[in-house]
Parts: C-alpha cells; structure tokens; sequence
C-alpha cells in the first residue's frame, strides 16, 4: 500500500491528503445511484506531450509506456475501478490479452496490495468484481474462460453490421451480445442498453476510440488523467481520443488537481479530474 500524502492544489486552499483513498473519497457509486442515467468515467495516463501508448518491441500492438506507468497511478486506477458496476473493454484488448502482451485490468485488485480494496467492496455488499463490457466490431476475440466461470456477467456491443456466425458463437459463450448501432458501435445506445441492464456505475478503460464514441454521444461524465512529468515523442503513438473532429468540442470543466511529488522517483505526476 502507498503511503506518502500528496498536495491537492484544487480546489483551494492547498493542503496535504492522502494518496490511498484519495478516488474513493470521491464517492462515484452515490453519484451513479442518483442521476437518471448511469454515471459513466474513464482515466488515463499521459506523458507531458500526451502519449498515452507506444509501440510494443518488434512493432507489433500498443502499450502504456514503461516511463510514464507507476504503481501509485496504479494504486488510484483500481480504486477507480473498484467503484464500478461493469468496466468496459475492448476486443483488441482481449486479444493482446490472450496472447500475454495486454495491462491486468481484468483481475484488479487480487494482489496483496490491493486487499483493502476488495474489503471496500465486500463491505458494500457488491460482487467480488465488476462485470465486463466488450465493444467490438468485429467480434474477433476470446472470452478468458476464468470470467465467465468466476459468474463475472460478460456483455459484448457490437454493431448491426458484425459478422452473425461470431455473434452467435459469443452469445453462446458470454450469454448476452447487444447490437448498439447500425455500422458502427453509437456511444449513447450502447450507454442507454447498459443502464437498462442496471449499470449506475460505468468504467471505460479501453482506448482512445471508445473514448471517442462517448465523447460524440456526450456520454463521458468525468476524466481522470495522471500526468507524468517525462516527455516522451516517437512516432507512431497514441493520444487520449482519436477519431473524426469532435464537433461541437466537448466542453469539461475543472474538478481537481493533485500534485505527487513522490513519483518517478521524485520527478512527480499530476493527478487531474476534469467532469463534463
């Protein structure tokens, strides 16, 4: 568990806080539970020049850069993530995830570390962990069997367009396939189907093209970016949304801002939440 306080610099006055604790303090279960539609949030972590993923060694797929990821980011990604009803990934992740080269995010919280966590939950009364969300087009990817066996609820959104044959076969696997838009997958249906599956709260931690299809649909609630302070350049990469110019822009307005002066060995991170 990760100790060292933090300074909070918005909203005034500055003062001292604790890192451990410090997302789960901003209550996003009461928020999701009192609004008529379900509160949905997403959280990156960038370098000062905004690469959020770099090519892997060999070219192949890509991964959060090794200078910019750090266990206390790490530490408020899953509190962010114990919060949720269902996160929601992507079916290239499963693929990279199937062949070893993908984050953890399915099994948050199992280590040691993190056991206060699934206290948090257990106290509450909620399931060892979030269901899953999977936005695919095309539908090409595997279901790890320890979800569905562990009684982890796996909902997959596609398009109308998707391949009928590999829709059949993932309803037969995850037991529920949505069709949430004609040719593409349409933030707002796919939001609107998980809320009527009584989902309140929602965790996007795929990448920058769903992130996209909910900023279009003005579907994104909240932003939680870290900043690390490292510049990083290099071609190809990417950047926290990508996709056709959002238009109008998506206004977000400012929630807080943290300075941790204690990672990447004192160089230091900024922890920022910005709410639409």
């Amino acid at each position: 568990m990760v100790t060292e306080t933090i300074w909070q610099l918005y909203p005034m006055p500055a003062q001292e806080v604790d890192l451990n604790g410090l997302y789960l303090g901003h209550d996003l279960r009461r928020i999701g539970e009192e609004r008529e539609r379900p509160f949905v949030y997403t959280n990156y972590v960038t370098s000062i020049d905004g690469r959020i993923a770099i090519p892997r060694p060999g070219g192949k797929g890509m991964m959060v850069p090794k200078d910019t990821s750090n266990d206390r980011d790490w530490r408020l990604f899953q509190e962010l993530a114990v919060q949720a009803d269902v996160i929601i990934s992507s079916g290239r992740y499963l693929r990279d995830y199937a062949e070893g080269k993908a984050q953890e995010i399915l099994r948050i919280y199992d280590e040691p570390r993190f056991e206060d966590l699934q206290r948090w939950r257990t106290e509450r009364g909620l399931s060892a962990y979030p269901d899953l969300a999977v936005v695919s087009g095309s539908l090409d990817f595997p279901i790890p069997p320890f979800l569905t066996q562990s009684g982890r609820r796996v909902i997959v959104i596609t398009n109308g367009a998707a391949d009928a044959s590999r829709r059949r076969k993932l309803e037969d696997e995850a037991g529920q396939v949505i069709v949430a838009g004609d040719q593409d997958v349409a933030g707002r249906q796919a939001i609107d189907a998980l809320g009527n599956l009584g989902y309140r709260t929602i965790y996007m931690a795929t990448g920058p093209r769903v992130h996209h299809l909910l900023l279009a649909d003005d579907m994104l609630d909240r932003l939680y970016l870290t900043v690390a302070h490292r510049l990083l350049g290099g071609q190809p990469f990417s950047s926290l949304v990508e996709g056709e110019l959002l238009s109008p822009a998506v206004d977000m307005h400012l929630n807080a801002v943290y300075f941790d002066p204690h990672a990447l060995g004192g160089l230091g991170q900024q922890f920022i939440c910005y709410e639409r």
